[in-house]
């Protein structure tokens, strides 16, 4: 049964359509539904006689692979891509693999394109698009009869247009056809309320073999003032034992009355979620999944944890957006990565509701200057800082066009990004300080731990 939200949006869609329009952009909250609500708008296309053949791009394999088992379920039809299905489920990563006869083929037919998360395809002209937004201009844009984008984030780090989406002109602010807030899907019962816990320390204490030791009042005070970078944190084994021991105290109360709950981290590296791991298993007696891009079959792992009882799941470039685990309802959050796009991913992957008896959704982290602020404005639809504004030539020249290269510019990295033959920390803007944390590491002592806790929409 569709949600109310899914309905209405569907219905919506379609008097678009058939009053001429062509293409639709929904924003809705992370965890509110919007692949349902999509395979819903494919259906009725496809009843109407208006399309022929349905394809869906989306940021990664996991959330691929979700795509299709919902459409095929919605459609009653095979949607792999081969003979006698309706439709396929993509990553944008294969768009510029795809073949020349592929598109040709395409043209004899009237087809359905859904953009799952646009926001990582940007470019309103060849100038400045990236390598998958200028495969949507050029190739998917006119080819389309009908398209259907959709976001749970709609805007990028670096300011640059969303692809295929409209603005208001001098505001910058994304024109939507139907927009669906946490707030309300908060209010409909259809995600979680939030709790975030700010972890902060006090009397932090760094070490040198040059200089003598400083003390500092909060994690803010000590990046700050030092050129220490948040990895320093995030790798401190006081620190993570602490984060990692609220975050089994919570999943612990949970789970008196939600057996199946479970939890999830988001670390930084392959080499430091296992060292999150052993912490778990060790220190506190948990049963653990790992699941990396390094993997040779992560989906299947993370099908087991869905359908399991298994305690946590911790993940480097798996579980970000998109990944459906109702069961998850406690997040500690270890990246490093410390945009406001992907702390509201992550976030969103403990607030999609079940049927457990209780739905609580504590989200776990360090009271990291960005952290903070983008804790004090999840309740904003969508903050201020993140509209889009023109930019100038030098930096969209640092855009690349190359298929084989980076799909974004500096500075917006979401785990998604990652590919499978470059180590993890290859694309972090941090990259050159790492070496200079993890001579830190054994010299930062953390004090005396405190901790803010933010009750979103309450």
């Amino acid at each position: 049964m569709l949600r109310t939200w899914q309905a209405e949006c569907a219905t919506q869609a379609m008097e678009k359509y058939r009053s001429g329009g062509h293409h639709y952009f929904c924003q809705g909250t992370p965890g509110a539904g919007k692949t349902t609500l999509a395979a819903e708008v494919a259906s009725r296309l496809i009843e109407a006689k208006m399309v022929d053949i349905v394809l869906c791009f989306s940021p990664s394999l996991t959330v691929a692979d979700g795509i299709k088992k919902t459409f095929s379920h919605r459609l009653s039809r095979s949607f792999n891509g081969r003979l006698g299905c309706i439709g396929q489920s993509l990553t944008y990563q294969s768009l510029p693999f795809l073949s020349d006869e592929f598109w040709t083929e395409l043209k004899s037919f009237r087809v359905f394109i859904v953009f799952d998360e646009i926001h990582h395809c940007c470019g309103n002209s060849i100038s400045n698009t990236n390598a998958w937004g200028q495969q949507i201009l050029s190739k998917i844009q006119r080819l389309a009869t009908y398209t259907l984008a959709m976001s749970g984030t709609p805007w990028r780090t670096d300011s640059l247009p969303i692809v295929m989406a409209q603005y208001t002109n001098p505001e910058g602010e994304l024109v939507v056809d139907y927009r669906y807030s946490l707030k309300q899907a908060i209010k409909d019962k259809v995600c979680r309320a939030p709790k975030i816990v700010l972890v902060d320390s006090k009397k932090l204490r760094l070490t040198s073999k040059h200089k003598e030791q400083q003390t500092f009042e909060s994690i803010n005070e000590f990046l700050k003032e030092t050129n220490a970078s948040y990895q320093s944190i995030i790798y401190n084994k006081k620190a993570m034992k602490h984060l990692l021991g609220l975050g089994c105290a919570k999943l612990t109360e949970i789970r008196k009355v939600s057996a199946s709950s479970g939890g999830l981290v988001v670390a930084a590296s392959v080499r430091h979620a296992h060292s999150i791991a052993k912490m778990l298993v060790e220190e506190y007696q948990q049963s653990v999944t790992i699941v990396t891009y390094l993997d040779d079959m992560p989906l299947a792992e993370i099908q087991r944890f869905r359908e399991g009882i298994t305690q946590w799941i911790i993940s480097v470039g798996m579980v970000s957006e998109g990944t459906d685990i109702p069961r998850l309802q406690v997040c500690c959050h270890l990246s490093s990565i410390k945009t406001e796009l992907y702390f509201r991913q992550v976030l969103g992957r403990i607030l999609r509701v079940n049927n457990a008896p209780n739905q609580d959704a504590w989200l776990y982290t360090f009271a990291e200057p960005n952290l903070v602020a983008y804790s004090e404005e999840i309740q904003k639809d969508i903050p201020d800082s993140c509209l889009y504004s023109k930019i100038n030539e030098s930096l969209a020249s640092n855009i690349s066009t190359s298929p084989s290269s980076r799909t974004v510019t500096k500075g917006t990295m979401t785990e998604v990004d990652v590919m499978p033959n470059l180590k993890f920390g290859d694309f972090t803007s941090t990259t050159g300080r790492l070496a200079l944390s993890e001579q830190l590491f054994d010299e930062v002592v953390l004090g005396e731990f405190r901790k803010r806790v933010i009750s979103a929409f309450l």
